[in-house]
């Protein structure tokens, strides 16, 4: 028997003959038909097996674009906290738009778990149990430290949501890991509206590239930018010359880095993101669980040729 189906059995198992006490949780992420977002939900909804089994819920809000994504998230926030949620998961992408409808989670004696942006600092600042995902920073620095390590010394960052506090942190980390290895590195800073458009982002990577001939490494913030990354660098004739590194994983990007069009990818496990944060939130609503180790990391973890099989075989087997 499969481990999930094991936990829902165990689940149903132990709420027969107990109260009617169930959990309903809401958890506000990225787009549905975002590549990375939708391995986020699919952890989420596998962990909300549980809590359906339980008679509780896992309600998935997201925004329709990243265009205002402060504002939008923050409005998803407040429309879970009307429809009564026992507790709430969310990523504080933007703390001046966002802070304010997460204080209103806390103080409605709403348990809340930040997740995905933010880290343990946020969920300090704002009274949230706990953080579950990868330090942003720390992931964009080891992107730069590999490349610059490989000896690609002169690296840009290509942030498609300005504004967003998780994706400059990537980019901060990225050059900052860039320098401490005796590189450099900058940004090429796009409009929120290039972010998943695979031609503008493209075409802005080909410009930058001509115009700044010495720079030999990219850095992606997600799995389309890093494919459309790879497509400027192929129009400017680049490729071969300028190496890339990007956010996040999907198969194009395990090929890539197969055939040696990509140098590597950098994981922070989203899966894990959404089943831990609503796993800890289950548990507590249900039976007043907590958990002591607080900032529960999920990465960064670098996938390149040395390990990329083994990933793949891993996602081939459904566990990554």
């Amino acid at each position: 028997m499969k481990l999930s189906n094991i936990l829902v059995a165990a689940a149903t198992a132990a709420v027969v003959g107990t109260t009617s006490m169930a959990a309903d949780i809401f958890v506000v992420g990225g787009k549905p038909d975002d590549p990375f977002w939708s391995r986020v939900k699919k952890g989420a909804e596998d962990a909300g097996r549980v809590a359906e089994a339980q008679g509780g819920s896992v309600t998935w809000l997201g925004p329709q674009n990243y265009d205002n994504l402060g504002p939008d998230a923050a409005e998803l926030i407040r429309q879970a906290i009307d429809q009564g949620a026992d507790a709430i998961v969310g990523p504080n992408w933007v703390p001046e738009a966002m802070d304010p409808a997460f204080q209103a989670v806390v103080d409605a004696g709403i348990p809340l778990v930040i997740y995905n942006a933010g880290g343990i600092e946020a969920a300090d600042r704002l009274g949230a149990m706990n953080y579950v995902g990868a330090v942003d920073y720390k992931s964009g620095y080891a992107g730069g430290e590999y490349l610059a390590k490989a000896g690609h010394t002169n690296g840009a960052c290509v942030n498609t949501l300005p504004g967003a506090a998780n994706i400059e942190a990537f980019c901060n980390g990225f050059n900052d890991g860039m320098s401490d290895n005796s590189g450099t590195g900058s940004v090429l800073q796009l409009p929120a509206t290039a972010f998943g458009d695979s031609t503008a982002v493209a075409q802005a990577v080909r410009a930058h590239l001509l115009q700044n001939p010495d720079i030999n490494a990219m850095f992606a913030i997600g799995d389309q930018d890093t494919n459309a990354t790879i497509s400027g660098i192929q129009q400017a004739g680049k490729t071969g010359s300028v190496h890339v590194c990007g956010m996040n994983f999907n198969d194009s990007i395990l090929a890539n880095i197969q055939s040696g069009t990509q140098a590597c990818a950098i994981d922070q496990q989203g899966y894990q993101q959404g089943f831990f944060a609503v796993s800890i939130l289950n548990n507590h609503v249900m039976y007043g669980t907590t958990i002591p180790t607080r900032e529960i990391l999920t990465g960064p973890g670098v996938v390149d040729a040395s390990n990329v099989d083994l990933v793949i075989a891993g996602v081939e087997a459904g566990a990554r």
